[in-house]
């Protein structure tokens, strides 16, 4: 272990630590916004306590994050703009048309296989932050990957009884599958320090953790018919680099409306 190499100016460790965070953070409010919505209770109850575990891991992310001198951990949640967060596309999209509070019509299908597909490449990345050179990092991921391994059971169990159901059950799937594919392409991104990032031992490359990724999925892909297109792998927008979707700023002005309110109050 290096821990002691790493401090506030260090640019790989606080790049991939708001990766972290933002994702998780965007991720949890979007399943939040299924609250009394999901398809019935005992999985209201479920995905919710989801969306809770994964918010309190993006502020442990963020708590990480204030250690190296970036900012208060609530703060750095609530208070960044669309153009400084880390998080991948896909975690930023949109549930459907409408919102919460106004005629929401989301897409459970499409839940379902972003929350799966998200859940397994997140696996696959705490597996290897388990074993960082940073060991804050490294002891976070343990706790996470606790939690990490119900949450798989989970999504996996809808995956496939839906993707086995009828055939309007399986013909949404496949096109929430080909949706959530689609932006699936910076999932993996280390941003523009990835070289460093890997270098540092931080986490493992970008190549060998979609590799790892693929292979995790492949054998559940394959008892349900489905196959991960060679093309998912082209790049649209990069959420890394801070290019992001409209839907972003929406989601955060709604996220920050009470922190805005009273910044000093504790998330």
């Amino acid at each position: 272990m290096v821990e002691n190499t790493f401090n506030p100016g260090n640019k790989p460790i606080i790049e991939l630590l708001y990766q972290l965070a933002d994702d998780d953070f965007l991720y949890a409010y979007r399943n939040s916004e299924w609250l009394g919505l999901a398809p019935h209770i005992e999985e209201d109850v479920a995905s919710s306590s989801i969306s809770q575990d994964s918010m309190g891991h993006a502020a442990m992310f963020y708590r990480l994050l204030e250690e190296l001198g970036e900012g208060n951990a609530d703060a750095l949640a609530h208070a960044r703009p669309a153009s400084e967060r880390k998080n991948c596309i896909l975690v930023e999209r949109v549930n459907g048309p409408g919102n919460y509070m106004e005629e929401p019509d989301y897409d459970w299908a499409y839940a379902v296989v972003r929350n799966y597909l998200y859940t397994t490449a997140k696996k696959t990345k705490i597996q290897s932050l388990k074993q960082s050179s940073y060991q804050p990092l490294a002891d976070v991921a343990v706790k996470v990957d606790m939690e990490l391994h119900y949450h798989l059971l989970h999504w996996k169990t809808w995956f496939i009884q839906l993707l086995s159901s009828t055939e309007e059950a399986k013909e949404r799937m496949k096109a929430a599958f080909e949706k959530v594919i689609n932006d699936f392409s910076d999932v993996f991104s280390l941003g523009k320090e990835s070289e460093q990032i890997s270098d540092y031992h931080l986490i493992e490359k970008e190549s060998v953790l979609k590799g790892k990724w693929i292979d995790s999925i492949k054998p559940v892909l394959e008892s349900v018919n489905l196959i991960l297109p060679e093309e998912f792998e082209k790049e649209s927008l990069n959420g890394r680099n801070g290019k992001h979707s409209k839907e972003l700023d929406e989601a955060l002005a709604v996220l920050s409306e009470v922190y805005n309110l009273n910044p000093a109050a504790s998330w």
